[in-house]
């Protein structure tokens, strides 16, 4: 989720005197980067609700004087996107249009020293694990700052649910865990207590993230329960969808599928992330699987839950990724044929393994290489699509567009995967409400569907 819109553009706002004044002012909750990001911010939201301060997210209201910035220190361009929005909303500072400007987030965890020389206009940083003290510090009364109360930024009809913090794998890229920090499992009665609250208030799709979904229990229960959790969020009353995604490959849990498979409110759908299938490739990134053991997890998992949407992010341009080691991706893409695919160019990570290696590949380079395998998958996608014309498909409205609606098929994702477009007519749709409509056309990315 990227939000960087200020709302700043004519009335000042005065300068804030005292503590009580202080915890009147509307705040602003700038988030950047990813799902997990943005439950973070909900739930610092929902907080500051319960304390009586008023709040908004990435909204172009004006009142807010203080601003909350939750940022993303994944790779580099997301670093230089959070610094960019920080400079922008220490400029508004300057002008007299907010007051206080605050930072949290994976950049403020990962960087907070460097900040703090260098922007020292911010009132405060605060890493991903301190939410109490930034709540302190927004004078939020910790009497009412009840655990589990979010205040939503998506449609109301769906929500992420982070099942999971931090991450343990070595992968020699990634620095998510020197941001996040170790795996910490949240428990099941509260995973439900969270999903029958979010029902209760019309939700009807769970979206389950983490940075590693299939490490699930093993800190908290000895073993890996994801699929138990799975059950137990299917039974909730309400929840018509469940979608999981960020499925680490190694060690995945097979049970998992058998459940997708038996359970109809689980979509059938995985966010695998594979990143390469070069076996020499794979062995430097650390990640734990070879190409032989990968095709035979994807084969497993497309013969246990069969009509199963597989979306995959791979990497480009990683040290030593030579031409060869490119095509082979290339075909190994051709071949496998996933539904849904995003592809990242190499981002040399201080502090991570794989920075002791020489960042060979040019930015031209990698650019080049992300291209070819999105044009591939442009046509995979394609082909995937038309193959659904004159299917009868059930989607979720996500929303209408005049006498049009907007919606997706369980096999896609909001935001980041394809949509369903069709004309609504005289009908009553609105967004939440599940349709079987039959596929009249389809493109790269879009399919044009009218309701049965």
């Amino acid at each position: 989720m990227v939000g960087a819109q200020g709302p700043f553009r004519e009335r000042r706002t005065p300068a804030l005197q005292g503590r009580r004044a202080f915890a009147r002012r509307k705040v602003l909750v700038v988030t950047l980067g990813c799902s997990k990001n943005l439950y973070d911010s909900e739930v610092l939201m929902g907080r500051l609700k319960t304390s009586g301060i008023p709040v908004e997210h990435e909204s172009g209201s004006r009142g807010a004087s203080i601003v909350v910035i939750n940022t993303c220190g994944f790779i580099a361009s997301a670093k230089t996107e959070s610094i960019d929005t920080i400079l922008r909303y220490v400029e508004a500072k300057k002008q007299g249009l907010i007051s206080k400007l605050f930072v949290t987030g994976c950049l403020s965890e990962r960087y907070r020293r460097d900040l703090e020389r260098d922007i020292p206009e911010v009132d405060g940083y605060f890493g991903t694990g301190e939410l109490p003290r930034l709540l302190e510090s927004l004078q939020a009364d910790p009497r009412h700052a009840l655990v589990g109360e979010r205040l939503l930024t998506t449609p109301r009809h769906f929500a992420y649910l982070k099942i999971s913090e931090g991450c343990d794998r070595p992968c020699s890229f990634c620095a998510i865990p020197l941001m996040r920090g170790r795996h910490v499992s949240r428990p099941i009665p509260g995973l439900v207590a969270e999903a029958r609250r979010l029902a209760s208030a019309g939700t009807r799709e769970l979206l389950l993230i983490a940075q590693d979904s299939t490490y699930y229990g093993l800190d908290l229960y000895g073993k890996r329960r994801l699929a138990d959790l799975l059950e137990a969020l299917s039974d909730v009353d309400g929840i018509g969808w469940i979608r999981l995604h960020y499925a680490y490959p190694a060690g995945f849990p097979m049970d998992v599928l058998d459940v997708m498979r038996a359970r109809p409110n689980i979509c059938k759908y995985l966010d695998l992330p594979l990143q390469h299938i070069s076996d020499r490739l794979l062995a430097s990134m650390r990640r734990g699987t070879t190409k032989a053991k990968t095709g035979e997890l994807i084969a497993a998992i497309r013969e246990r839950v069969p009509g199963i949407a597989l979306r995959t992010s791979l990497i480009v341009g990683y040290p030593g990724e030579t031409r060869k080691d490119h095509e082979e991706l290339l075909e190994w893409v051709r071949a496998t044929r996933f539904d849904r695919l995003g592809v990242f160019e190499y981002s040399h990570e201080e502090d991570t393994q794989a920075f002791s290696l020489r960042d060979d590949v040019s930015p031209r380079e990698k650019r080049r290489r992300a291209e070819a395998v999105m044009a591939l998958q442009q046509g995979i996608s394609r082909e995937i699509n038309e193959a659904k014309v004159g299917q009868t498909v059930k989607i979720i409205v996500d929303r209408r567009e005049g006498l049009r609606f907007v919606g997706r098929t369980e096999h896609d994702s909001p935001e980041v995967d394809n949509e369903a477009h069709g004309e609504a007519g005289k009908s009553r749709l609105k967004a939440g409400d599940f349709v079987d409509v039959r596929v009249l056309a389809a493109s790269d990315y879009d399919l044009s569907v009218e309701p049965v």
